[in-house]
């Protein structure tokens, strides 16, 4: 098995904010896997708070033995491996993980959202992502929204209601609210609520910190939305601990380390009557390709990484009506591959 790596700056149309962290670009490492004569893309979102990095990512494929990956790819294996080289780096395993399926899907001449049994009438409508900004700034951003059916708002600082008006103001769309932790006391949160309800959001992600199970457990038993789990979930092993504390989840492929585990998990929280929403980073159209084949298989979907950034490499992929449309193309159905970018 051959492999390629790129380094690449993913950059953002709009500077990104949310409770506590602005950026305007993202790091990537994008992986191309070739293997018996067909190849297969994956990529490594490395956003900052994340921990990792080019060295990172580099410094775990330098241990990674490729050779061991044979046609069928066993990924309950794979992924097992890989975990025992180093815990963490979850986003350099989804690179892995990513190309491998979409080796997979074209070594099968299937498409993966096939392979992982995703029924294309089921797709959920995709929300786009406003950070928190400017009431002018936020009006500018919603201007680019005109193919979505659901905007998502990142709230958590102290002026939450100002940001919803202000989108009030130009669009009666639903909504999703990300509070990215920034909520601490739970009278305030409760309230929001319910206020937000009235305002049409669908559901909340991540009100309370991570670490305070009992916070946000009470507000689950309260809330008249949906509150999901966001930075609190990344792996499998996290959904036992928060089995009751949460109505959902949100899955991020950087984060499960990739398809096979997130298809796992999403396996696992309908075992537990937990509702799923599957979210991205900053991303090109690979890794949104690869949460797109899984996305039926969710109730809400978050993948609108190509369309907050502008030097996207490939072609977006399609949208209609605010969904995505799957394509039958074997793997991820990947497609617009900039010539020259792998050297």
């Amino acid at each position: 098995m051959k492999i390629s790596c790129k380094e690449f700056e993913l950059e953002l149309k709009h500077p990104f904010s949310i409770a506590k962290f602005t950026r305007t670009s993202t790091p990537l490492l994008l992986l191309k896997l070739n293997y018996q004569g067909f190849d297969g893309y994956g990529e490594a979102s490395m956003v900052p708070y994340m921990g990792e990095s080019y060295a990172s990512a580099s410094a775990f494929l330098a241990k990674v033995d490729f050779s061991r990956f044979k046609h069928p790819f066993n990924f309950a294996e794979i992924h097992k491996y890989l975990d025992s080289l180093e815990s963490g780096n979850p986003a350099v395993k989804a690179a892995i993980d990513i190309a491998l399926n979409d080796l997979n899907g074209k070594i099968l001449n299937q498409p993966c959202y096939k392979i992982f049994g995703s029924d294309p009438e089921k797709m959920p409508v995709t929300s786009y992502t406003v950070g928190i900004d400017t009431p002018a700034v936020i009006r500018e951003k919603l201007k680019d929204a005109d193919a979505f059916k659901v905007i998502k708002v990142k709230l958590g600082r102290d002026n939450d209601k100002e940001l919803i008006k202000t989108i009030r103001s130009v669009t009666d769309l639903p909504l999703y609210v990300d509070a990215n932790q920034g909520w601490t006391d739970r009278k305030q949160a409760i309230e929001m609520c319910y206020w937000l309800h009235d305002q049409g959001v669908l559901l909340i992600e991540q009100p309370m910190d991570k670490n305070n199970i009992d916070g946000n457990a009470w507000l689950t038993g309260r809330s008249p939305i949906p509150i999901i789990a966001d930075e609190a979930v990344q792996r499998i092993a996290d959904l036992d601990k928060l089995r009751g504390a949460y109505h959902g989840i949100n899955i991020k492929l950087m984060k499960s380390a990739g398809m096979y585990e997130a298809h796992q998990m999403i396996l696992k929280a309908r075992s537990f009557g937990m509702k799923i929403l599957i979210g991205c980073m900053s991303e090109t159209s690979i890794a949104t390709l690869a949460g797109i084949a899984l996305a039926p298989l969710c109730d809400w979907a978050d993948l609108d990484g190509p369309w907050l950034t502008k030097n996207n490499p490939f072609n977006a992929p399609e949208m209609k009506d605010g969904k995505y449309v799957l394509n039958d193309l074997p793997g991820l159905g990947l497609a617009g591959l900039e010539n020259g970018l792998f050297g």
